[in-house]
């Protein structure tokens, strides 16, 4: 369906849930769905200090802005994030990029 990933360096999330509110407002969705979801990974203690990771996780009602691409635009979530940890990279791109950036990126591809 989609030549795109969404890349997430969840290094950098601030966990600000701007990704969440742009979603909702481009696609009206209802307050009880997601279309991405902040969730907190922490606190964890390793060693001698202390972890907490937020993470953006799209549903399956994300289709990374299908429409707002086909026009040349970046998708919601990836244009408001304040950190600018999430970028829209062609697919055949996203091994590269992940090697480039480290342990904290993750991938997502709409079904």
């Amino acid at each position: 369906m989609s030549q795109y990933a969404l890349l997430i360096d969840y290094k950098y999330c601030t966990g600000c849930h701007v990704c969440e509110v742009s979603c909702r407002k481009e696609h009206d969705i209802p307050l009880e769905e997601w279309g991405i979801k902040l969730t907190e990974l922490g606190p964890v203690k390793m060693q001698d200090k202390w972890l907490w990771d937020y993470l953006p996780v799209p549903s399956d009602l994300c289709d990374l802005c299908e429409a707002r691409v086909a026009e040349g635009k970046k998708p919601a979530c990836v244009h408001h994030c304040l950190a600018s940890c999430m970028e829209l990279v062609p697919v055949e791109e996203v091994g590269k990029v992940m090697a480039e950036r480290g342990p904290k990126v993750t991938a997502f591809m709409p079904r």
